[in-house]
């Protein structure tokens, strides 16, 4: 994750997250922490405000996450947590065998859901959907896979729901990660009308002739970002 030192490591039980993630792993090179993923796939998300947290077995279960396979991945404030959770959820709906139901038929629908909300198509109704999926899920399933296949759903929106309520209010994204959330606007004043935005453009919906400036048609932008990575004269801004 976001550490300036990553690698295997070997550490005592009750060996604080703090530990791992500054002495050890160097710290965050830049931004500022933002949560860590502990116990792989089907582990929870915990939130910087409790790295003073010990690792161990019991500690890690009462707050949401879990030893697990002893991974641990360290995120910063340019991380989505829609986008994580979204991530995390697609492995594990991958690795169900089928057999029962609820994870067969529920890890899918949760998934359905986050990518309707990381589309902006999401609606604060769904973040309740969510919570009662998971919960019947953990509830119900035949073997550990499903029982913790929630967990890093259940607790990003524990940790983060005010970063799931923009996704669904405001249809945006705070960290600009979800990519069918993110708008590019040519910046009249510091357009030159090069036309080199227009000549990149895959889908051609950047308008403008020469030395004019130039507009998106927003409604055919496919937000692949080529003109905001092509621009020379900063005069293309992602919001």
């Amino acid at each position: 994750g976001k550490v300036k030192n990553t690698g295997l490591i070997e550490v005592p039980m009750g060996t604080t997250l703090r530990e791992v993630i500054y002495d050890i792993g160097g710290g965050i090179p830049n931004g500022e922490l933002k949560a860590i993923q502990t116990g792989g796939p089907s582990g929870g998300c915990i939130p910087a405000n409790l790295i003073d947290t010990p690792i161990d077995y019991e500690t890690l279960k009462k707050i949401g996450s879990m030893m697990g396979s002893g991974g641990m991945i360290v995120l910063d404030n340019t991380d989505c947590m829609v986008q994580t959770a979204k991530f995390f959820l697609e492995f594990t709906k991958d690795e169900s065998c089928g057999k029962c139901l609820p994870c067969r038929e529920g890890t899918l629908r949760m998934l359905e859901i986050l990518e309707k909300i990381t589309e902006g198509k999401g609606e604060p109704s769904d973040l309740d959907k969510l919570e009662r999926l998971g919960k019947m899920i953990k509830k119900t399933s035949l073997c550990g896979l499903g029982q913790s296949a929630p967990n890093p759903v259940l607790s990003m929106l524990q940790g983060f729901r005010e970063e799931f309520l923009v996704h669904v209010t405001e249809h945006s994204c705070p960290t600009q990660k979800c990519q069918k959330l993110i708008k590019y606007m040519i910046i009249p004043d510091k357009c030159t009308g090069c036309t080199l935005c227009a000549k990149r453009c895959p889908v051609s919906c950047i308008i403008g002739a020469r030395k004019q400036i130039h507009e998106i048609i927003q409604d055919q932008c496919i937000k692949c970002g080529e003109c905001y990575n092509v621009c020379k004269f900063d005069a293309i801004e992602k919001i």
